[in-house]
């Protein structure tokens, strides 16, 4: 049967799915083929736009979901800021909302970088986002319900 903790649940997978989905499409599966056919002009245009309406969805959705629905199941397994230090799910979530507010950061230095011109940054900070969120992927995996 589906209660209010399995749609809480399912809202909250789903929000990592579309943010951690949606940078490995754009990473694999949209940027080869800008690179290859467009000019720079016209590449930098599609990927500054792709780029604002990624982090347009990010702020609007992605965020304010993870963050409500997270809170709300750390509640319903009881978590505390001091079960955060236990050993065992406590610190398997604390790993994972670190990691978590690294790559929310790493995801903001790549906005500014790409508003700043600094293509390299860009993508370092690009990539530096894919691989914590796979991070924090592998880190939820961990997370069974007690």
């Amino acid at each position: 049967m589906i209660d209010i903790w399995t749609i809480v649940r399912f809202l909250h997978v789903l929000g990592a799915i579309i943010w951690v989905g949606g940078q490995l499409t754009i990473t694999v599966v949209v940027l080869p083929p800008v690179r290859r056919l467009l000019g720079l002009a016209e590449r930098t245009e599609v990927l500054r736009t792709v780029g604002k309406r990624f982090a347009l969805i990010t702020a609007a959705l992605f965020l304010p979901t993870q963050i409500t629905t997270g809170v709300l199941l750390a509640w319903r397994n009881g978590v505390t800021w001091a079960a955060l230090a236990e050993p065992g799910y406590g610190r398997v979530l604390a790993a994972k909302l670190i990691l978590f507010t690294l790559v929310m950061a790493a995801a903001t230095v790549h906005g500014i970088a790409q508003a700043k011109h600094r293509p390299a940054a860009a993508r370092a900070a690009s990539i530096t986002a894919l691989v914590g969120s796979l991070g924090v992927i592998l880190l939820a995996t961990g997370l069974v319900e007690r």
